[in-house]
């Protein structure tokens, strides 16, 4: 079986009871970064074998986890924050695995676009994730496709690109258009700031922000 571990987003009291479960009982753990992995088992004082599983090296591991899987190994999968496959290796294997007939299972756990978009105090109900955007080709084509949406829309940003993702909503949504910007979900500097796209690219062009960013951007009324 291969199991999807969510880890915590920031608050190591945040992980399950069940996902502590897992890791305990897994033979192998598949990690996006060995170091961070070895770091939230250190702290829960679990000793188990990690292989590194990235974006960079997941399509050349494929075959060999199939193969330690078919051989009846237990392997949990985690990411370095989150839910793996929520813009995060993950895919992949999950694919290849059913093709396979090999037991997937996905435990739930911390996902940080579902905090920010609940204290966004945008409509919740229905609502568009995209995580993060092509950095080029695309980028544009892609918020050219989004200016009709109606619902809620979710994306991941880089604190570096944060300025230039609210000037493009701008761009294309126009400055009146209410978002929010939720940075260090779980964290002790946890912030969300709501505003129309004008106020939060003047705030966070004057007080450039740090950390991992959630936005939530109102769909077109």
């Amino acid at each position: 079986m291969l199991t999807l571990v969510p880890t915590p987003i920031g608050n190591l009291q945040d992980i399950t009871l069940r996902a502590l479960e897992v890791l305990k009982n897994a033979d192998l753990i598949l990690a996006e970064d060995t170091r961070t992995a070895r770091f939230l088992l250190q702290h829960f004082q679990i000793e188990k074998r990690i292989l590194s599983h990235h974006q960079h090296n997941e399509h050349n591991a494929l075959k060999e986890v199939i193969r330690l899987l078919k051989e009846g190994n237990k392997i949990a999968l985690v990411s370095d924050a989150g839910t793996p496959a929520i813009s995060d290796p993950g895919f992949l294997i999950v694919r290849e695995c059913i093709k396979e007939d090999i037991e997937v299972y996905c435990l739930p756990g911390p996902t940080a676009f579902v905090p920010a978009l609940v204290m966004s105090g945008l409509p919740c109900d229905k609502f568009v994730f995209e995580g993060f955007l092509p950095q080029k080709k695309g980028r544009q084509s892609r918020f050219l496709f989004l200016k009709e949406e109606e619902r809620t829309i979710v994306f991941y940003e880089s604190p570096f690109r944060l300025v230039k993702l609210l000037e493009e909503v701008m761009e294309h949504f126009g400055a009146e258009r209410k978002c929010s910007v939720s940075r260090e979900l779980t964290k002790m500097f946890e912030e969300t700031r709501r505003g129309t796209a004008e106020e939060l690219f003047q705030h966070f062009s004057a007080h450039p922000p740090k950390g991992e960013i959630v936005v939530c951007v109102a769909g077109k009324e």
